[in-house]
């Protein structure tokens, strides 16, 4: 299983994206291979917003994200993963 955490300028690019490369549809349907997609959206921190829109994807398949970024503290995880 590959996890992946996503950072976007915004939501709308997010969207455009996963739609780009086949992990949701225009309906927001997982596409095949797909397991999850977690909208995070906006972290905030002790009441200070970290910079950019993020989203979690779980998948079968290695997908090709130039915007994945590591993290020492996740807001969320998948569980056993």
């Amino acid at each position: 299983m590959n996890i992946y955490k996503l950072k976007y300028t915004d939501k709308e690019t997010a969207i455009a994206d996963l739609i780009a490369k086949n992990v949701i549809d225009e309906d927001g349907n997982y596409q095949q291979g797909i397991h999850a997609v977690v909208e995070i959206g906006l972290i905030t921190i002790d009441e200070v917003v970290i910079d950019g829109y993020h989203y979690d994807v779980m998948s079968e398949e290695e997908i090709e994200f130039e915007n994945k970024i590591e993290v020492n503290n996740p807001k969320h995880t998948f569980a056993g993963y």
